[in-house]
């Protein structure tokens, strides 16, 4: 069963000369970030290597979150919250955002504690957030058998549809006067005396004065090839959809056993609440101590296996000149295939909790990729070896919703303006300047 299909977007019929600014990779990171810089007025290129929106980007739960975040991220997913507000009439296009409110069960006192605990990170910034139970948790998941010692509700919380999001966003770039091509993998940098002054594309070379790469799971690779070392390993998560219901919940939802959230369409989006695999590769031991941390955190949550992947990425070049073929040309459209088992399980969790579920089907599965970090906080940073790159990428499983905010930060620190939020906390060099690595809440 294939993955999802994002809204088609058209490709321009070749590339221009030069661009102020490229941007490498047409997910919801790489499309914001086009846009925000065409509005500003400057010339800009969003390159894509398969199709926009065809990767993590189309295959998340659809969750537009505060709740439950790293700290750090805390003030950028507030500006993104402001700009998914009005992204539709600036889009001119359906997005399917709506504000509905989040809720996390807890299934202890351990976990409810937690959760007191993260709420007072949005009290400075007054918001509403709080840990409820009783008739107010029954009120917002009617007819549900969830068994919870109370949960986590933000109502500022919301979803929209991955599969829509970074198309729309990327034809306002265009329309915005951004060039935007698809099946064309940018190969690598072109650097002059220490500074970006182009990219060679697989047709092409386009003269710039600044590139970013956006390129989610592929990001490691084409930074290594450039000479940036960039910690970053991939997660894999199952999706599903179902067909439409009547009478189920409107608030998104989650627990141990799955996650649910309403779509567009009728239908519900389910996903497991833990259980992510992680396939075992040769960057597993590459970079084994700097995800030391994040592996003793997350060990009940992630399930290691032996598999294809092994192969596919020890074959796979890790330097090229810029008249070869890349493995970007290779794998187009990254498009694992999901994990039987949690699927069913998360199904099977889903309908117990939501009897409403029970006359529904599966419509669809799915599985992506996810890039992350070994502190689960993305990298929105200049690459200070090489003036005029920077890196936009290892959102963890946070991109989706925290996107118009990143690609808002990235052209602040792109065009040298005050940045909307300080981006200290999401510089590259945290993994390199003797920096602990912290671990902390947020999923």
């Amino acid at each position: 069963m294939p993955g999802p299909t994002p809204t088609p977007v058209a490709s321009d019929p070749s590339l221009p000369a030069r661009v102020d600014v490229v941007v490498i990779g047409g997910g919801i990171i790489g499309a914001s970030t086009a846009l925000e810089l065409a509005e500003r007025g400057h010339s800009v290129l969003l390159a894509e290597k398969g199709e926009i929106g065809a990767e993590q980007s189309s295959r998340n739960w659809g969750w537009v979150r505060l709740s439950l975040r790293d700290p750090r991220e805390i003030p950028l997913m507030i500006e993104a919250l402001r700009i998914w507000e009005g992204l539709e009439e600036r889009t001119g296009r359906k997005l399917g955002y709506t504000r509905c409110g989040i809720l996390f069960a807890a299934a202890g006192e351990r976990s409810r504690a937690g959760y007191e605990n993260w709420a007072r990170h949005l009290e400075p910034h007054q918001i509403a957030c709080n840990v409820i139970d009783g008739q107010d948790f029954d009120d917002l998941l009617p007819g549900h058998r969830i068994t919870t010692n109370g949960a986590l509700f933000t109502p500022m919380d919301g979803r929209a549809e991955p599969q829509w999001a970074a198309p729309a966003i990327a034809e306002a770039a265009r329309d915005r006067g951004a060039h935007l091509v698809t099946g064309c993998a940018v190969r690598a940098l072109d650097v002059e005396a220490g500074r970006v002054t182009g990219v060679f594309t697989e047709t092409g070379r386009v003269a710039c004065d600044a590139a970013v790469l956006a390129g989610g799971a592929w990001s490691r690779l084409f930074a290594g090839n450039a000479g940036i070392e960039l910690p970053q390993l991939k997660v894999l998560n199952t999706v599903l959809r179902t067909s439409p219901v009547e009478g189920g919940p409107e608030t998104s939802a989650w627990t141990d056993d799955f996650a649910i959230r309403k779509r567009a369409d009728g239908g519900y989006t389910i996903a497991t609440g833990e259980g992510n695999v992680v396939d075992i590769v040769p960057d597993s031991f590459r970079l084994m101590r700097q995800f030391f941390p994040a592996l003793k955190a997350e060990w009940n949550a992630l399930q290691f296996r032996l598999s294809d992947r092994w192969w596919t990425e020890m074959r796979m070049k890790r330097r090229w000149r810029p008249d070869e073929v890349t493995p970007f040309e290779g794998a187009r459209i990254l498009d694992p295939d999901p994990h039987g088992r949690l699927r069913d399980a998360s199904w099977a969790a889903a309908r117990k909790a939501f009897p409403v579920l029970e006359g529904a089907r599966i419509e669809q599965s799915w599985a992506g990729l996810i890039d992350v970090t070994p502190d689960a906080v993305p990298v929105i940073s200049a690459v200070d070896e090489v003036p005029g790159f920077h890196i936009a990428t290892g959102f963890s499983g946070h991109g989706f919703g925290i996107g118009p905010g990143a690609g808002r930060l990235m052209a602040d620190i792109v065009t040298g303006k005050p940045p909307v939020v300080d981006p200290h906390e999401l510089r590259l060099s945290r993994f390199h300047d003797g920096s602990p690595i912290r671990i902390m809440e947020g999923f």
